[in-house]
């Protein structure tokens, strides 16, 4: 593995103290590894997470700014200033915020702490989806057909590529994520607008209007492989998972492993997975995202940090992934073994919003009673109780729903029994969309891709 400065910062650094720069049910999640680990917690919040329960069971709880996330949880100073304040030795980004911003992993580092995550260099590798894509194709990750660079300024260089590809093209941006910057062009006559628009878009979210074309694959499915790497030149890959159940690029359900993706298939891409990982020094937890159609896979991207849906790859491959992400970054030598890892029975997970279940638009207020369901094979990780008050400033995500069975088709009806189990009131939920596509015959044979959940949905309103 390549020697960086930013790896000889963190090798064989160890620390007592994490600060969780992050809210809701991952900061409760991560509390908990670190109490397992015996490290103590910093719980940081906003003006309106004042209340937040998982302040309480933190060894210290400090408010660094107002309800906006842009002057609290993306204030990079006032977190920084919060690790000092209470000597905190790193500091763990969760997802989303700024957990794949490489300049905020580079000032963590510079201010002499731990950035619980990949270095800066890697982050900002693989933050840019064009780099990524030639870094995979270095690999041998095999990707979506198209370019490795940024498509031109001219236009008819830019037509020439489409025709190239073929149509339907997708057209992305390059430094996207999160379902957004991204148009689908279905002929030649709607390229120049679809591109203005995305740009435009780029520019706006991104802060770069540079994009990037590939071609648009009409039935695919959704897959991801989970790495972890260390410090020592150590890697391993555990297991796949199916995040095809979306609406409007946002995932709703996942489970592992992918249903009908026989070992062979999928074995030399987790270990052209791995390589990539060895070949730009990756350290720390990450997910290769693919499509996959007709057999074939096709990178998309990585996410450079902890996923949502890790918890169904810890209850099928049995890997604490939070603590494993923890200890790596204290410079501990990989624990596992490609050989150690077997991945055993399925899980699904629901993400529980406050949201309207027909409308989808979120839906803030006080939680006037909760009940959870519990027994064999169900977890439930979330944040909120009976009286917690759910605030319109962050996203809608209150809880995950998991179950691990036997089976796929056990897992099915562990996760049914476990919806009609779960009550929220006080505000709207997507519990009841949820149990209904948990009914669904197509889903329950694994015929979906990542454009069923739409469809479904328009059949249902058109019912």
């Amino acid at each position: 593995m390549p020697e960086t400065s930013e790896h000889s910062a963190a090798a064989g650094h160890r620390f007592d103290t994490v600060l969780i720069a992050n809210r809701g049910e991952i900061a409760v999640r991560i509390q908990r590894a670190c109490r397992e680990l015996g490290l103590k917690t910093v719980a940081i919040c906003s003006e309106a997470d004042r209340e937040a329960p998982y302040g309480s069971t933190a060894d210290s709880f400090l408010c660094i700014g107002p309800s906006s996330a842009a002057k609290s949880y993306l204030n990079q100073d006032a977190i920084l200033l919060a690790a000092r304040l209470v000597g905190a030795g790193a500091i763990h980004p969760g997802y989303g915020f700024l957990s794949e911003n490489a300049a905020f992993a580079d000032a963590v580092e510079k201010a002499g702490l731990i950035f619980i995550g990949p270095t800066a260099s890697s982050i900002a590798i693989m933050g840019d989806k064009i780099s990524a894509k030639r870094a995979m194709m270095a690999a041998g990750v095999p990707c979506v057909p198209g370019p490795d660079t940024a498509l031109p300024d001219d236009p008819a260089a830019v037509e020439r590529i489409a025709l190239e590809i073929g149509y339907p093209v997708i057209i992305k941006a390059a430094g996207g994520g999160g379902g957004r910057g991204m148009r689908v062009v279905p002929k030649a006559d709607l390229l120049h607008e679809a591109i203005a628009l995305t740009r435009e878009e780029a520019r706006k979210a991104f802060g770069s209007p540079s994009l990037y074309m590939e071609k648009f694959l009409e039935h695919p499915r959704h897959i991801e492989i989970q790495v972890i790497c260390d410090d020592h030149g150590n890697a391993a890959w555990l297991g796949h998972r199916d995040c095809s159940m979306q609406r409007r690029h946002q995932k709703v359900v996942e489970e592992a492993p992918a249903a009908g993706i026989a070992p062979d298939i999928i074995q030399p891409v987790g270990m052209a997975c791995v390589q990539a990982c060895l070949q730009i020094g990756y350290r720390g937890v990450g997910t290769f995202e693919f499509l996959y159609e007709d057999g074939a896979f096709y990178f998309i991207e990585m996410n450079t940090r902890l996923q949502v849906e890790h918890p169904v790859t810890e209850l099928t491959s049995g890997v604490d992934i939070v603590q494993a992400q923890i200890r790596v970054a204290q410079g501990r030598v990989l624990d596992l073994t490609q050989g150690d890892v077997t991945c055993e029975g399925h899980s699904f997970e629901c993400r529980i919003n406050a949201e309207d279940p027909e409308s989808f638009l979120p839906s803030a207020g006080v939680v006037t009673h909760l009940a959870l369901p519990a027994g064999p094979g169900i977890r439930v990780d979330t944040h909120i109780h009976a009286g917690y008050k759910v605030s319109p400033y962050y996203d809608s995500l209150i809880a995950k729903l998991i179950v691990h069975a036997p089976t796929r088709a056990e897992a099915m009806a562990r996760m049914r029994e476990a919806l009609a189990g779960i009550e929220v009131e006080g505000i709207s939920t997507n519990i009841p969309f949820l149990r209904a596509l948990f009914e669904d015959g197509a889903f329950a044979r694994g015929e979906t891709g990542i454009h069923y959940l739409e469809q479904w949905l328009k059949l249902r309103r058109a019912a």
